[in-house]
Parts: C-alpha cells; sequence; structure tokens
C-alpha cells in the first residue's frame, strides 16, 4: 500500500472518506436548486428557442477567450449580465470556484492585506492561498472583530464576506461592514453564490437589493445553485474587468464558454426575472421550515432565515448515520464533516426549494424525530 492508499485508509477509518453519490429519486433537501431551474421545462424550452434562433450554434468555443474562444455573443451576455446588476461590467468564468481563484489570486499583490470572515468558501481560501498577499481573518459577522483586525492593519487591504454564508446559512451585515470598509479605507468583495436568484424582487442578490452594488469593489455571481446553469461572474467596474484579462490566470488559461453555455445563462436570468413568485413560494417554504424548527427545540439548529438550514451533529460517524437513518424515510439529506466545516460543527445541511411542499417538510421533520 503506497503512502496515497494510506491516507485514503485513514479518512475511510476516520469516516471522511468522500464517495460520490447516486443520483435518486427521492425528496430533495440537499441540491442547491433553490428555484427549480434546472429541472425547469421552461428554461429548457427557453434554452432550445434561443439556440435555434441563432445562425451558428457550435458546440465548443475552440479554445480560451484570449485564443479563439472570444465572440460578439458573449461579449454580448457579458453586457446583459451587467446591466441586469446595474455594474459597469462583467466577466464571465467556468465556475465560481474559477471566479474566485482568479480573482483574489490578481489582486493580492504582496503590498495587500486580505481580511476574510473566518467562514468564507474553500474556494476564497484557496484564492487566497495562490496569491501573494497578506492573510488575515476576522470572527463570523463580528463586525467589532473585523474593525479591530482593520485597525491593526496598515497599507492596502481587502475585506472578504459571503452574503449568504454556505454551510451556516445566516446572512452577512453587508451594510455596517461597508460602512467600516470605508472608514478604514478598505475596500470590500462580496461572493452573492447563494443570493443570486433568490433574494431580492428580481433576483438581483443582496448588494444589489440593498443599493450598495456599486460601492463594492467587487462581487461573484455563480449561476449553479439557484440560476439552473452552470458558470460564474466577476461584477465591478470596466477596469477590474480589463485587470482580470490581463492577470487572472484561472480566466486566461480556460476555455471559453460554449454557445449552449452561454445561451443558458441568457435564458436563465430571463427566466429569473420573470420569477417572483416563484421566490415567494420559496420564502413561504423557509416561514414553514423555520416554524416547525422551533417546535424542535431539542434538536441543535442553526440560527438561519434563510434557504440553508443546518442543524449540528457532532462527530463525522455521528452524522453519517444520521444521514442514513433520515435517507431511509425517502429524503435526500447529505451529512457534512469536518474539515469541510470546523471539527465539532458537523451538520445536516438542509436545502429548501421553491418546489418543496408542506408534506415534503413535514416528512423530513417526522424523520429527524425518529432517526436522530
Amino acid at each position: 500500500m503506497n503512502r496515497y492508499q494510506q491516507e485514503l485508509e485513514k479518512r475511510r477509518k476516520s469516516d471522511l472518506l468522500r464517495t460520490l453519490p447516486s443520483n435518486t429519486d427521492k425528496i430533495d433537501f440537499f441540491s442547491n436548486d433553490y428555484l427549480g431551474f434546472s429541472r425547469s421545462k421552461e428554461l429548457q424550452q427557453l434554452i432550445e428557442q434561443e439556440c435555434r434562433s441563432r445562425k451558428h450554434v457550435r458546440t465548443g468555443s475552440t479554445g480560451s477567450r484570449l485564443l479563439s474562444g472570444n465572440s460578439q455573443y458573449v461579449e454580448s451576455i457579458e453586457e446583459s449580465v451587467a446591466h441586469f446588476h446595474q455594474v459597469e461590467s462583467a466577466l464571465l468564468f467556468s465556475s465560481g470556484y474559477n471566479a474566485n481563484i482568479g480573482l483574489l489570486s490578481a489582486l493580492g499583490k504582496k503590498e495587500v492585506t486580505f481580511i476574510s470572515d473566518e467562514l468564507i468558501h474553500a474556494s476564497m481560501i484557496d484564492g487566497l492561498r495562490l496569491s501573494l498577499a497578506n492573510r488575515r481573518r476576522f470572527k463570523h459577522n463580528d463586525t467589532e472583530d473585523l474593525e479591530r483586525q482593520l485597525s491593526k492593519t496598515a497599507g492596502e487591504k481587502i475585506v472578504l464576506v459571503e452574503s449568504i454564508y454556505s454551510m451556516d446559512g445566516d446572512i452577512a451585515p453587508l451594510q455596517t461592514i461597508l460602512e467600516i470598509c470605508k472608514e478604514y479605507q478598505a475596500e470590500l468583495i462580496v461572493d452573492e453564490a447563494h443570493a443570486i436568484g433568490v433574494v431580492g424582487q428580481k433576483g438581483e442578490g443582496m448588494c444589489s437589493n440593498l443599493g450598495i452594488q456599486n460601492e463594492v469593489l467587487a462581487t461573484v455571481v455563480t449561476f449553479g445553485k439557484a440560476m439552473g446553469t452552470h458558470g460564474a461572474a466577476v461584477l465591478g467596474e470596466k477596469w477590474l474587468t480589463k485587470y482580470l484579462v490581463n492577470f487572472a490566470r484561472s480566466f486566461i488559461y480556460s476555455t471559453a464558454p460554449s454557445d449552449h453555455q452561454l445561451a443558458s445563462i441568457k435564458c436563465a436570468y430571463e427566466l429569473n426575472q420573470s420569477s417572483s413568485g416563484t421566490r415567494d413560494q420559496l420564502q413561504s417554504n423557509i416561514d414553514c421550515f423555520v416554524s416547525r424548527r422551533n417546535e424542535f427545540s431539542e434538536l441543535q439548529w442553526l440560527d438561519s432565515s434563510t434557504q440553508i438550514q443546518s442543524m449540528i451533529i457532532p462527530g463525522n460517524a455521528e452524522v453519517v448515520a444520521a444521514a442514513v437513518s433520515i435517507q431511509k424515510s425517502g429524503i435526500d439529506i447529505l451529512p457534512i464533516r469536518s474539515p469541510s466545516v470546523p471539527d465539532g460543527s458537523e451538520r445536516l445541511r438542509v436545502s429548501l426549494h421553491s418546489f418543496n411542499t408542506t408534506e415534503e417538510i413535514d416528512i423530513l421533520f417526522t424523520a429527524l424525530k425518529n432517526g436522530i
């Protein structure tokens, strides 16, 4: 057994071994398909119509944007995304992960200090690791600790947060954070992965909804969650897009999106703008879930008012056993183990969707009551 196999065996014995799950027909309480767009017949039809309306649809982009992969079509999609979010410019990336590592590694010069919330996503952490910048952390959503970190940091400063946190489901106090950043002459970058499509009358995300979109250095929006497609964009001023085209390695050396992917993004934005009723249904399901959650005070729920709800079950073996028990009730739910979350905060992460029903929520709570 070589050392790589030994590492795998060590993970297996610690209940940490990752395996790829199979798709099932169980009740979905685990995917990020918050608005059901990935299964939407209407979105599928819009994409088909968009592709048929174009004279030349390529199955592949044939190269990176800086080689053969650029087109008027991709530039028009970026313009429409920027217009929707009311920013000067948008630059498409192949995924949220690539957007974050490209953005942060490009901006993270030696003269810069990144000050990040301790619970930022792994893609942002990896972007920090690839940068040359100095790094500090502040306690999760703790604006007093953020101010302490900023007060003892000299030079250029960039604060990193998410608008809705992917594992805890709580919301960053963005307006307060922005005010503190201004006081200490720091820039702010916001990852909107779990807010795009969900927050705002037109699903514009937290920054646009709060009216602060053009006061932050950059926002990252991803399309593989509520938008039901694939890819991501970095939003900001025109100079930022030009800078990333020149210095973001995950953009420079990645193959450009295909025409079908671009059509999917365009049509997802069209459907998103007309889906206020779908967002209302999602909010109704969140309200129903929170009401039921409060009836089970003996369970250790994190305080969240969003579509992401987490119940703490410390221990990798314990949370895996709980998930297996609940899955037997016909529910798709997965355990989140350390090191994906801090040791001792292992959890069942419940994702709520517009297509979930009250009856399905009742089934989930019955399974939780019987399985925990």
